[in-house]
């Protein structure tokens, strides 16, 4: 049997920690509404993500889920507002693979935040594919002809992207160099994926990498025709295309995906609790049905360690091939 002091001690120590208010705060974990930063403006694939699982994630929860757009500088602006915030469990950031794996190797210098020490993950939500679109005028319908009339025509064949640093571009870059080195022309256009994909609905440009979902209206309409996918199998939304594999470049695989981080400093259980909540919500049929109607597919990583694993290899990834192409956000 412990001395008395001894369970003085352990009594009063019990009691300092209750009374902790991180302690106090995880322990009634919501007693308010959350906030969930979206880095993009309303209409996008982020923004789509958020809006799908709001109603579902407010009533898992208790609470209201307020959705706030905070757009600018390639999703640099709110997710350094995400990481500026109280590490309370009450905001959290919902970032995709450009702000939390692209960025911060495009933006090195001028970037505040680092994602790998100032989030903690939680887990992917939902993942897009990207395709491989050209103008239904292209002198090419495949990856194979586009490579070789590139090849065939340097410099007289361009692309366009939704910025020079963005995923789309380093999706083409990743093409040139495994292809051996193509001589193309970018260009790139402000806005996101819209004015890219309107620049090659009009001709302005000859293709594009872009998410299926901003392109799969035009495709299906006509107006764009799809050389590939870029997932590493074949999408229901276009089961006829290709994968880049299947085209001749087994090891081009990517996507543009979404995920759920919180800054770090939260309490330790809170991570966990939203995982095992997201895990259960996104395989229930009507969240998968309203993500494939934008052929995007609802996906959980298996814990929070796992997606920052996942993180991890997504940064190291497109940082290499940044340095590699000497890729800037100019």
């Amino acid at each position: 049997m412990p001395h008395p002091a001894a369970s003085r001690r352990i009594l009063l120590a019990a009691a300092t920690l209750l009374a902790s208010p991180r302690l106090a705060r995880a322990a009634g974990y919501p007693d308010r509404p959350i906030r969930l930063l979206v880095p993009f403006a309303p209409g996008g694939a982020t923004d789509l993500a958020a809006r799908i699982l709001q109603p579902h994630l407010a009533e898992a929860l208790g609470q209201p889920i307020v959705i706030e757009n905070r757009t600018g500088a390639a999703g640099n602006v709110g997710m350094e507002a995400a990481a500026r915030a109280a590490p309370d469990g009450y905001t959290l950031f919902l970032g995709n693979v450009g702000t939390l794996a692209v960025n911060p190797a495009v933006f090195a210098r001028a970037l505040r935040v680092r994602p790998a020490t100032d989030f903690a993950a939680i887990s992917l939500v939902s993942e897009t594919p990207d395709a491989l679109v050209a103008h239904p005028s292209a002198p090419f319908s495949t990856v194979a002809e586009l490579v070789a009339h590139a090849r065939a025509k340097p410099g007289q064949v361009n692309y366009g992207s939704p910025g020079a640093g963005s995923l789309n571009r380093l999706e083409m870059e990743l093409l040139r160099e495994q292809a051996g080195g193509l001589d193309m022309v970018h260009v790139p256009y402000p806005g996101g994926a819209g004015p890219a994909t309107t620049a090659a609905v009009a001709g302005d440009v000859h293709c594009l990498f872009v998410t299926l979902s901003s392109a799969l209206g035009q495709v299906q309409a006509g107006r764009l025709k799809a050389l590939a996918v870029t997932t590493a199998a074949r999408t229901p939304s276009l089961p006829d295309t290709p994968t880049m594999a299947e085209s001749g470049f087994p090891d081009f695989v990517a996507s543009s995906w979404q995920g759920l981080v919180l800054p770090t400093g939260a309490p330790a259980e809170i991570a966990p609790r939203w995982h095992n909540i997201l895990a259960t919500l996104l395989t229930q049929p009507d969240i998968r049905t309203r993500f494939a109607a934008s052929a995007t597919e609802a996906v959980a990583s298996r814990s929070p360690a796992e997606f920052g694993a996942f993180i991890a290899r997504e940064q190291q990834r497109w940082g290499a091939l940044v340095q590699r192409a000497a890729i800037t956000a100019d």
